[in-house]
């Protein structure tokens, strides 16, 4: 198997698994999590989200599977584009999961949306159960990129969609210098007044550098059995979208 470098950019100095620590990292930040994401995008995550629904909607899949669902958000706003028969969302955080439950209830969608904690290198589901897949900002967390996108693979069906987001470091020079401002200065800023978990702030930045872009991850997801690759860039740069079939 593929050794990434962002396998080993870690939230914290600690002997214990990659997993366990975003585990911990995402469980300390859950109640600020929505707010961070709206700050450090500047409010774009919700048009990324958007751009990149629309492509799958494209595909009419009747069930979905979002991984690293976080909060629920893309879960939401899928259901709200595609109205499909069902959405799973899992996360390895628990609290994050307890914040996604009661966004989809107020929502009145819990009908529709399920979610559950579930580690996204062994996923609790047969092959084939899925028409589509979904990740949104938590590929990077991987513990192993390349098994963790082998099992979403394993779930989808054959002819099934993969849609995803990932923020990433623009490789326009103008655009690059105004990234290194933002992550460097802005973000933890925001941390320390939203009295939030700065350690996992400055994880951020470093994850992104460490994560494979482009071409390189073009050639994993082919690798790993999707086909059809095809990737977008948002926002100058800052966020780029991943679209495959099985």
């Amino acid at each position: 198997m593929s050794d990434f470098k962002c396998e080993d950019v870690k939230p914290f100095e600690s002997a214990s698994s990659k997993t366990q620590q975003v585990e911990q990292m995402f469980d300390d930040i859950a109640p600020h999590y929505d707010t961070m994401n709206r700050l450090m995008s500047l409010g774009q995550d919700k048009s990324w989200r958007q751009k990149s629904i629309k492509r799958l909607k494209q595909t009419n899949p009747n069930t979905i599977l979002d991984v690293a669902t976080g909060t629920a958000d893309f879960a939401l706003s899928a259901y709200d584009a595609i109205e499909p028969a069902r959405i799973v969302g899992v996360d390895i955080s628990e609290e994050m999961i307890r914040v996604g439950e009661k966004k989809v209830k107020a929502a009145k969608k819990s009908d529709y949306i399920d979610l559950m904690r579930a580690d996204s290198m062994n996923l609790p589901f047969e092959n084939n159960s899925f028409d589509a897949a979904t990740v949104a900002f938590g590929v990077r967390n991987f513990e192993s990129l390349e098994k963790g996108l082998s099992e979403i693979c394993r779930v989808i069906r054959d002819g099934g969609s993969l849609a995803i987001l990932e923020l990433s470091v623009p490789t326009n020079p103008i655009y690059r210098l105004g990234y290194r401002i933002f992550t460097k200065v802005f973000i933890p800023v925001m941390a320390k007044i939203l009295r939030t978990s700065s350690t996992a702030y400055a994880y951020l930045p470093e994850s992104i550098d460490a994560f494979p872009q482009g071409e390189v991850m073009k050639k994993l997801l082919l690798e790993v059995g999707f086909k059809n690759v095809e990737i977008k860039k948002f926002t100058m740069q800052t966020c780029t979208f991943y679209f495959a079939t099985k």
